[in-house]
């Protein structure tokens, strides 16, 4: 029941989010459209009525990975959390274009998140197939935001690997859990490495 209630509270609160962006007509029926097939895949496939259980994807071709990374360097419920929820929403459904215009409006509202620039670069990465000029320059304004945090490189790295360049990212992964050897995300990290180690690079899509 509960996870009934959680679902509908973050419709709801989701579209408010949009309409206090002063996002309109086409874009809002689009996350709208995107959300609800999000809730009916969950009422499908998921367990609705079992409480929800956080977990990092440890498979690299999983349609959470993405997500379930985000949440493993910025937890479940940061600032920008409710406009990458919308933005990953659109993704799922196909609609890469709104995905990255819903992050390009939150990052001219907030320029110092760094999730947000994160998020933007992944969702270009989705919108174009793979690592774009674009989307280097938003991983890259993540780093200037944030010298030495770990999720600016790792969320580049994966770009190199979903665009079919793995060798140098994995390279820098493994000198990444090197230098952070007590994180809590380097479990996540090194499943990431190993999959792609064992079964190639992972596929370009949430």
């Amino acid at each position: 029941m509960m996870g009934w209630v959680a679902l509908l509270a973050l419709f709801v609160v989701s579209l408010g989010l949009l309409w206090v962006m002063r996002v309109r007509r086409g874009m809002l029926t689009a996350a709208a459209a995107a959300l609800m097939l999000g809730a009916t895949g969950y009422a499908l496939q998921g367990s609705p009525a079992e409480p929800a259980a956080p977990a990092v994807s440890e498979q690299v071709g999983d349609i959470q990975v993405l997500t379930g990374a985000r949440h493993a360097f910025f937890g479940n419920f940061s600032p920008a959390e409710s406009w990458m929820l919308i933005s990953e929403a659109l993704a799922r459904s196909g609609n890469t274009e709104d995905a990255v215009g819903i992050l390009q409006n939150a990052a001219r509202r907030y320029p110092g998140d760094v999730q947000i620039w994160i998020g933007l670069g992944n969702a270009l990465v989705d919108h174009g197939h793979g690592l774009t000029p674009p989307a280097e320059y938003a991983y890259r304004r993540a780093a200037e935001l944030a010298p030495g945090h770990p999720a600016p490189r790792f969320f580049y790295d994966l770009a190199l690997i979903r665009s079919g360049n793995p060798q140098a990212a994995v390279r820098d992964l493994i000198a990444l859990m090197r230098q952070y050897p007590n994180a809590s995300w380097r479990p996540m990290v090194g499943s990431l490495v190993l999959t792609v180690i064992n079964n190639g690079e992972p596929k370009p899509t949430r």
